[in-house]
């Protein structure tokens, strides 16, 4: 079984674990050979959206004050996950991947986080839950000369995403994009958050 097959496997027994704990997989990423440095096997989780519901709850009966977010973050957009999340789920994970033989071969070592403040956004999902958030962008295809930007997801309909492009973060000799930018999902290359804290 290749790498790719076997991340596969991972995310589908990862998925099983992290849902009877409140959770969802974010990313899963299998790295390294078989020979001495070993594999990283790395699954990113965060709580799932109830959970980021109850815990946006908590935050807002403990008062606003108590939180300090940028005006465009919400507090569903917490990841929410605690180190007892973290412990847990790799050690269920660990017993299941072992018994499973889902990675076969050399050793590898499990490393368990929440996808931090710069996560990667991989589905139209999470584009739309990030709305108002600003994000880097690699495309395809260069946009007025730009392959690689940024910009604030302003909104999602039918597949495709509007930005808003940063015009401050642009090169110089390169144009900068149009006030507002709508792209195919199928277009975006990669993508993440850029903190704003």
């Amino acid at each position: 079984m290749g790498f790719e097959g076997a991340e596969e496997r991972v995310r589908k027994i990862a998925e099983r674990v992290a849902a009877s704990g409140g959770l969802e997989v974010v990313e899963v990423e299998l790295r390294g050979g078989s020979g001495k440095g070993g594999r990283i096997l790395r699954v990113f989780i965060e709580k799932n959206e109830a959970g980021r519901r109850e815990i946006a709850e908590q935050l807002k009966a403990e008062g606003e004050e108590a939180v300090k977010l940028p005006s465009h973050v919400g507090l569903d957009q917490l990841a929410g996950v605690t180190h007892e999340d973290l412990e847990s789920f790799s050690r269920e994970l660990s017993v299941i991947l072992d018994v499973e033989d889902a990675i076969p071969g050399a050793a590898y070592t499990l490393e368990v986080s929440s996808p931090g403040l710069d996560r990667k956004l991989t589905t139209v999902a999470d584009f739309r839950r990030f709305i108002g958030s600003l994000v880097k962008l690699s495309v395809r295809e260069p946009v007025n000369g730009n392959r690689h930007w940024q910009a604030r997801i302003k909104s999602i309909e039918d597949g495709k995403i509007t930005f808003s492009p940063d015009t401050k973060k642009v090169k110089p000799g390169k144009q900068a994009a149009a006030s507002e930018v709508t792209l195919r999902f199928e277009d975006i290359e990669k993508a993440q958050l850029v903190p704003e804290v």
